[in-house]
């Protein structure tokens, strides 16, 4: 008997000091991750952040755009969450810039990050040389998935890679009674369609001069207008449902046959998947017609300060958790997305992350605007892009010089 007491007084013991560590690590953490293939991700990092002693706590708001506005509102009221989802670039800057976020040089070192991770991740989680954000992982964006049985039954046996082939499948759908495009009807949705489309007619190279120089002579190229042509011809192939339409719904009326494509981010495969339909058998995966190369954003983590020694801890130990490469592929599985980490093993990941990989190491990613503007710049292009395409009277010509305007301000 009083050995039994002794072994119950050390199993209680140790449950205590369990939950003694896990009560010592809470991490309130901040996203707009709320959608099935997206909750998922947050899971497997979740579980491995628990399964090492911490406490995780959910504060999600849905809508990139609704939850950055919430998180605004909270550090504002100097009540920051522990962890807030972000966009890697000049996204976090002006938090980083006010002494608002601590720095995760240590973790980084330890981890060898640097060894591990391609210098334009590490220069986009860096901030004045030292790192502030823990990236959890990469987003292609040029990506057209499709209906294949749906493309099927209507004889359309192959995925379109220009434009006019493009266009000539919509007419074969349309005509059959189907939706041709599953849009998105939000600006920022809109905005990353606009950026395929623009990245087919100037090429990376002069994309990159857009977007990281304001360059005058391509802002003002006939390549602009026709781009802006193209995008607006995308209205008549799109169903009267479609404003204020969430991504993942529009991406569940392609998985329902609804709809033949949808223009969207890898982050798209999720609610595939989740659905259990497997790219390659049951949806196809391209680039939208006439792609050079393959815009990227990318997630972080960023550890917001809190002036609490218990939650610091947790971020350390947050850092760790979403860069181990075990939770780098769980997370890309889940999400869509590829792995941050040159050294994971990617065999398990689909055909599209297999041809993303590829091309990310062919040198064709093209980093998308949130990389490589401030957040000001930012919504003044996705507010344009959202005026223009719910304006079927805003002629291209016109729209072109505006757009041109927004990089001379």
């Amino acid at each position: 008997m009083k050995t039994n007491t002794l072994l119950i007084a050390a199993s209680a013991l140790a449950l205590s000091a369990s939950l003694a560590r896990a009560q010592d690590l809470p991490a309130e953490v901040f996203t707009s991750w709320t959608s099935g293939g997206e909750a998922l991700a947050v899971e497997a990092i979740r579980t491995e952040f628990e399964a090492r002693g911490g406490t995780w706590e959910t504060a999600s708001i849905a809508g990139f755009e609704n939850a950055n506005a919430a998180f605004q509102n909270r550090v504002i009221a100097g009540d920051p969450p522990t962890v807030r989802q972000s966009v890697l670039g000049l996204d976090a800057a002006e938090l980083v810039e006010s002494g608002l976020a601590n720095s995760l040089q240590s973790v980084a070192d330890a981890q060898n990050w640097a060894g591990v991770m391609a210098p334009s991740v590490l220069d986009s989680i860096s901030y004045n040389g030292e790192i502030f954000l823990a990236p959890v992982g990469i987003h292609g964006e040029s990506w057209m998935f499709y209906s294949m049985p749906v493309f099927e039954a209507n004889g359309i046996t192959a995925a379109p890679t220009t434009w006019d082939e493009f266009f000539a499948a919509m007419d074969t759908l349309q005509a059959a009674g189907i939706t041709p495009i599953a849009w998105g009807g939000q600006a920022w949705q809109e905005a990353k369609v606009f950026n395929m489309v623009l990245l087919s007619q100037v090429g990376n190279e002069d994309f990159l001069k857009i977007f990281q120089e304001g360059d005058e002579a391509v802002l003002t190229s006939d390549a602009i207008v026709t781009a802006l042509e193209i995008f607006g011809r995308l209205r008549d192939y799109v169903d009267a449902g479609a404003a204020g339409r969430n991504w993942n719904d529009a991406t569940n009326m392609v998985i329902q046959g609804q709809a033949g494509v949808q223009f969207m981010g890898d982050w798209a495969k999720g609610e595939f998947a989740n659905a259990g339909l497997i790219a390659g058998q049951d949806y196809g995966c391209a680039l939208a017609p006439a792609s050079t190369g393959m815009l990227f954003v990318a997630d972080g983590f960023l550890m917001m300060k809190t002036g609490d020694a218990a939650q610091d801890a947790a971020q350390l130990l947050m850092a760790e958790v979403a860069t181990d490469p075990a939770v780098q592929v769980a997370f890309a599985q889940a999400k869509g997305s590829i792995p941050v980490r040159t050294d994971v093993d990617t065999s398990a990941l689909d055909v599209c992350a297999q041809q993303a990989m590829t091309m990310m190491n062919d040198g064709l990613f093209v980093p998308e605007h949130a990389i490589t503007v401030t957040p000001d710049m930012v919504g003044q292009f996705t507010d344009f892009v959202g005026e223009y395409f719910a304006d079927p009277s805003y002629d291209a010509a016109s729209a072109a010089e505006d757009l041109a305007d927004i990089f001379r301000r």
